[in-house]
């Protein structure tokens, strides 16, 4: 084994996760490269080409780059178990009248899980992703903080790793700019992985639409729901909606409704197939409540400390105070916040540091 040891290195074919392993080959480390399988893009009822992070190509460029550096890879189908935590709590989510966010759920439950487990087995001293973060440890913790990066800082989406987990994460890129791995690729002589276009949207919606998904995943789904009502906040009738798994908070395009001023999704109720519609200003609130907490920066929740509550992946994030009231915790803001989207990720900051994160209830 090599002195600084031996890392089980998420490869996912694209130029963040194969400069990653790159680097630290370079560093020393015994790196073993690691693929999931998770998705079959043949079974998809997208017709785009296939350009997700577990396509065949994307697959291919991770051996291709494993076999440049000399080191071992694997790829591990774990389609089974990524339909059963991710795509079935996808259509579940919808169904319940709110917006998921897959990417946490896939990194807490799948990549993460699954690379401890491998790294044991494979005795791995580390396990490490393209991930732009970093990861120190301070009173006995693990903390996660973003990337240098801001622009490409990805700690909202890692709220969910518990402590275990994060002790044995390298993140060779939270120091780097992307622009910087970009320069490294070039200069290596990897002008195809420079060049590779990054995806922003669902591994296994590649298209980006989700209403199609759902339609494909769900034989009847648009009949079923097709014709609910959409209401004022008062209760006034003001048309009827395709069906509430195909609307979000905040939405305002495709409604079709005609009132003369712009009306947004306000709240979604899928007991009676019903969404009320509002103004823009009425999607605003001064409070929220999130659940599945999970604790990074300290072991408890610290009430009346003041954090940045990131509401979604974008979001600036807002000044908040966090209280515990049972399992949840309940958020208050300084200043009232703009279409919170329950099933979407709460992620609490102090400065650089997450202190910790759960599920928008």
């Amino acid at each position: 084994m090599s002195a600084k040891g031996r890392v089980l290195m998420a490869m996912s074919g694209g130029i963040d996760s194969s400069i990653a392993a790159l680097l630290l080959h370079e560093k020393g480390y015994e790196v073993i490269g690691f693929t999931l399988k998770t998705w079959d893009y043949e079974s998809s009822c997208s017709s785009k080409k296939e350009t997700g992070c577990c396509s065949l190509d994307s697959i291919n460029d991770a051996r291709d780059m494993a076999v440049k550096l000399g080191v071992k890879h694997y790829v591990i189908d774990v389609r089974e178990e990524f339909n059963k935590f991710i795509v079935d709590d996808f259509i579940h989510e919808y169904l319940s009248g709110r917006t998921p966010n897959p990417c946490v759920l896939c990194n807490t439950h799948i990549k993460w899980e699954l690379l401890l487990s491998k790294a044991n087995m494979l005795d791995c001293e580390y396990i490490s992703t393209g991930h732009y973060a970093r990861v120190r440890e301070e009173n006995n913790r693990a903390v996660l903080y973003k990337g240098v990066d801001e622009s490409k800082d990805q700690s909202y989406v890692l709220w969910g790793l518990k402590q275990e987990y994060l002790k044995r994460t390298l993140f060779p890129l939270g120091e780097m700019f992307k622009q910087d791995i970009r320069k490294i690729a070039t200069n290596l002589g990897f002008d195809n992985l420079a060049k590779k276009s990054e995806s922003y949207e669902i591994c296994f919606i590649p298209d980006n639409d989700y209403r199609s998904f759902l339609n494909h995943k769900i034989e009847g789904l648009s009949t079923k729901f097709a014709g609910g009502d959409f209401i004022t906040t008062t209760g006034k009738f003001l048309g009827k909606h395709k069906g509430f798994p195909f609307y979000t908070i905040g939405q305002r395009k495709g409604l079709n409704i005609a009132t003369g001023i712009p009306l947004y999704v306000l709240e979604i109720i899928p007991d009676t197939n019903t969404i009320v519609l509002g103004e823009k200003d009425e999607l605003k609130k001064n409070s929220m409540f999130a659940g599945k907490i999970n604790m990074i920066k300290y072991k408890n929740v610290p009430e009346k400390t003041e954090v940045l509550t990131k509401i979604r992946y974008k979001d600036k994030g807002a000044l908040s105070y966090l209280k515990m009231e049972g399992d949840n915790v309940k958020v208050d803001f300084v200043n009232e916040v703009n279409a919170i989207a329950p099933g979407q990720s709460a992620v609490f900051y102090e400065k650089d540091d997450v202190v910790g994160g759960g599920i928008i209830l």
